[in-house]
């Protein structure tokens, strides 16, 4: 398989970012069309589900998937094509809602802390801090001076996790506003979709350009060499899939966790 260098997604640590020059519907570096590209990303769920278990056998490092974008972005497609190889013995999905009432008697970042995977462990957020530059932004649930001071905070949270073992990869996952309306009324005009789809998500598709310069902000001040940033065309489904499992193969490779040694087992006989 060619190497389609993830680094075509990334965003640089001092980078300013413009969401409105990446082309959502680019399909830049894939091996084709969709029908050329599906079997490659079944190709790299092999991959992943050999280096996941050789990442869980070494017991020393562990990885964090972080997940964002748009309302309508794909975040649950993406959990269930790209990362359907890893097994969910140590895997784990954590979704981040509306903070309890316990979670707001802490620092924002408290509740986030204790859901950071393990050693041996994948754990993907399903959003996550990130939120609170976000939509604590846009609908100004804290005044700036509570959020803006945030970027420096999830830099440190994020390095400090880094330093302890934790290699951290932040994906946005890049859609249209158009695309957003063709994937609401799909919802909309599906039965069986329609339970996703609630009417407050027109009041948030109405805030799209706030989101867009909480997005860019957050990403241009968070990308790290840490925790670096990729921002990855997702209006196709079949790019961003392919996408997302090239820069998760090409995370753990350069990670190359190892078996540990066997036991001296000379002599040792089944019976």
């Amino acid at each position: 398989m060619s190497k389609a260098h993830a680094g075509r997604w990334l965003v640089e640590p001092g980078t300013k970012v413009h969401l409105g020059t990446v082309d959502t519907r680019g399909t830049q570096g894939a091996p084709g069309d969709k029908a050329a590209t599906e079997p490659v990303v079944a190709g790299m769920q092999d991959e992943l589900a050999h280096l996941q278990e050789r990442l869980y056998a070494e017991g020393e490092q562990s990885l964090l998937v972080v997940l964002q974008g748009i309302d309508a972005g794909g975040k649950d497609g993406t959990i269930k094509h790209a990362f359907q190889a890893f097994n969910p013995a140590s895997c784990r999905v954590v979704s981040f809602k509306v903070p309890s009432e316990e979670e707001r008697s802490h620092d924002f970042l408290w509740r986030v802390h204790a859901k950071t995977p393990a050693k041996g462990e994948v754990v993907v957020f399903n959003r996550s801090h990130y939120e609170d530059v976000l939509v604590v932004r846009v609908h100004d649930l804290v005044p700036e001076a509570v959020w803006r001071p945030r970027y420096d905070l999830i830099n440190d949270f994020e390095a400090n996790l880094a330093a302890a073992g934790t290699r951290i990869v932040k994906l946005y996952l890049h859609i249209s506003k158009e695309e957003q309306a063709q994937r609401f009324q799909a919802r909309l005009d599906d039965p069986t979709k329609r339970w996703k789809f609630r009417k407050g998500d027109l009041d948030e598709r109405a805030r799209w350009d706030d989101y867009v310069a909480a997005f860019e902000e957050a990403i241009s001040r968070t990308s790290t060499a840490a925790a670096p940033w990729y921002v990855v065309p997702a209006d196709r489904k079949w790019y961003r899939n392919w996408a997302v499992s090239r820069i998760l193969v090409e995370t753990l490779e350069e990670m190359d966790p190892q078996y540990p040694p066997a036991e001296d087992l000379a002599g040792v006989v089944v019976t």
